[in-house]
Order: C-alpha cells, then structure tokens, then sequence
C-alpha cells in the first residue's frame, strides 16, 4: 500500500477513535444537561448544552490564557535548550531557533497523525543542520525517555500529595473495596517490571528472524542506548535543570487555565497537579492532540475536586482549543513557514563569509 494512504488511513482511523470518544461524552453529558433542565422546568428550546459552552468559552479572561501560551513556548525554548545538550557530545551545536521552530512543527504535526512528530522532528533538524538523521532521531528517543521518566515521577507525586482524593473517587465511581487502590498501583508497577524483565531477555535473542521481533529488537536498542548516552552529556545538573523546568511549565500551565475560568478559579494547587496528570495521560492517548480523551479525562480529574461535570466539559475544552489547537497551530505553522527563509538566509551569509 502506498505509504501516502496509509498516513491518510491511519490518521482518519485515530481522528474518528477521538471524536468517537469526544461524541459520546457530549452525548452523555447533553441528556444529564436535559434531565435537569427538565427538573428545574426549563424549556426545551432555552435549553442548549451547545450554547452553555460557548458561553464558557466567551466568559474567559483572556489574559491568562495569553500568559497560559507563553509558558507554553517557555517549555519548548527549555526543551530545545535540552536537546542542543543532548546532541553536543555527538559533536553539532544546532541553532537554538531551528530546534524550537523543529519541535513545534512536530507537535502541528502530531495534530495530523500522532506519534509521527518525533520523525518530522528528527527529520527536519537534520535537514536544517547537516547532521545524520540518525543521530538526530536517537537524541529524540532520549528526550521521549526523559519525559516518560518525568510523567511517572509526577503521577506518583500527585497521588502521594492528594491520595485520599483518588482513593475516594475509585470508590465512589468503580465500587472498590477499602486499600484497592495501593493494591492496583503495586500490582501495575510489579507487572510493569515482570513485563520490561522478559522483555529484555526475549529481545536478546538476535537469531530470530520474525519482523516484528526485529522491529521490537531494534526500539528496544534505541531505548537501552538512549538510557546510556544519558551519561555523556557535559552539563548534568543543567539537564536535570531544563527536564523539572519543562515539566513545571507543563503543570503551572493548568492553575493559569483555572484562573481563566471562573468555577475553577478557586482550585488549588494540588487540584491542579491532579488534572494535570490526567491530562497528560489524555494527551498520549493515541488520537490527535489526544482530542476526546483529553476532555474525558480532565473533566472527571475535576469532578473529584467537586467542579460540576458541565463546567469541567468546558474547562476541558478551553484548555484543549487554548493549546493544542490553538498554539500548536499558530506556532506550527509559523515555524514551518519561517525555518525554510531563515535556514535559506544564514547559509546565504554563511557562503559569502566564506568566500
């Protein structure tokens, strides 16, 4: 199959999963949203879960949403920054704004089909800066790595700060028997190892001949040799540094977001790492910028924290539209529009330098 309908098929097969998803919650949420409109003897016609998001959506302040996508591009700049880290012990100092406008141009396209930004990223510095792709993508496979890290240390942070918060609503929502839910996260990371244990010892096996063993062989190299190259850059408090300034932008993002909107304006900071977690979680979810999952997942981190479940549609929404619509594609599509004059100027004057 021609690999062009095959992107096209697989991205419409990941939109249609999120809007899927995005279309039964709205559902769900419109017929709750007429029941009580009904008991509150509300006509019908006055009665739009539609209009109500769209007034949401006006009432914002705008000015912490600005701020919202400032701190946005903050952590790109600082995870550009760290990239240029990674790749200074192979020898290449890459232009700062070539590796932001790189990174953003791969988050426009993870809104087209998710997962491939990684390769637009790897494959545009590399065609910007004259370094081997191939050593271009295996800093990504780092930079992936570092960030998974980083997701499962906030996740145990926030269940550790707000335990209580979680374990009620497990059992409010899921029937669960009193301790479950230490009993599931053990179970998931002793499951977790077992898995990554045999893994390893299968994928050692190197006379297998089975494409899909090869293909798993070879992300499990990546993934060990990403681990190991870890230790050769220069500056590792820097790293250190650029990784918890990343992730602090990714967090501070949502308490601005609460400032936005009035039934969340009073959340706190622990409700804020809570949501988002579990916006994160929504995110890799494999459909387009996370599109459903996100609003699902973020809506019931709010209903924990006792948000009315149609202001948390709404939250869930103005974030989404605020940056994964919004910034990336405003930001995405400035970047791929300008990286092509700017590379096109510099190695203009880099020529004329020289001669």
């Amino acid at each position: 199959m021609n690999s062009r309908i095959k992107s096209i098929i697989q991205f419409l097969i990941f939109l249609l999963i999120g809007l899927g998803l995005l279309y039964m919650l709205y559902n769900q949420l419109d017929a709750s949203y007429q029941k009580e409109c009904a008991f509150k003897n509300i006509p019908e016609s006055e009665c739009s879960l539609i209009k109500r998001i769209l007034q949401d959506f006006a009432s914002v302040k705008i000015f912490w949403i600005i701020v919202l996508c400032l701190v946005f591009m903050l952590s790109n700049v600082l995870r550009a920054l760290r990239w240029n880290q990674l790749l200074e012990p192979l020898g290449y100092k890459p232009k700062l704004l070539n590796s932001v406008g790189t990174i953003m141009v791969a988050y426009l396209a993870n809104l087209a089909l998710p997962r491939i930004g990684e390769v637009v990223r790897a494959g545009s510095l590399s065609r910007y800066e004259k370094i081997p792709v191939s050593a271009v993508f295996g800093t990504v496979v780092v930079d992936r790595i570092l960030d998974f890290i980083s997701l499962f240390i906030v996740i145990g942070l926030a269940v550790a700060l707000s335990f209580q918060s979680f374990s009620n609503y497990f059992n409010e929502n899921f029937a669960m028997p009193k301790g479950s839910v230490i009993l599931i996260l053990a179970t998931g990371a002793v499951m977790g190892l077992i898995v990554l244990y045999f893994l390893n010892r299968a994928l050692k096996n190197t006379e297998s001949q089975n494409k899909l063993v090869l293909k798993l062989q070879q992300i499990w190299k990546g993934f060990k040799d990403g681990l190991n190259s870890i230790r050769n850059v220069g500056n590792m408090p820097l790293l250190i540094f650029n990784s918890i300034a990343i992730w602090f932008c990714y967090y501070i993002m949502i308490p601005l977001g609460f400032l936005s909107f009035a039934p969340t304006a009073e959340l706190g900071a622990v409700a804020g790492l809570v949501v988002f977690v579990f916006g994160s979680l929504g995110i890799v979810l494999p459909s387009p910028g996370g599109i459903g999952s996100y609003q699902w997942l973020v809506s019931q981190a709010l209903i924990i924290y006792g948000i009315d479940k149609f202001d948390a549609f709404s939250f869930s929404n103005i974030m989404f539209f605020a940056i994964q619509i919004f910034c990336n594609i405003l930001f995405g599509f400035f970047f791929l529009l300008f990286l092509p004059q700017y590379n096109t100027k510099t190695s203009a004057i880099a020529e004329a330098q020289e001669a």
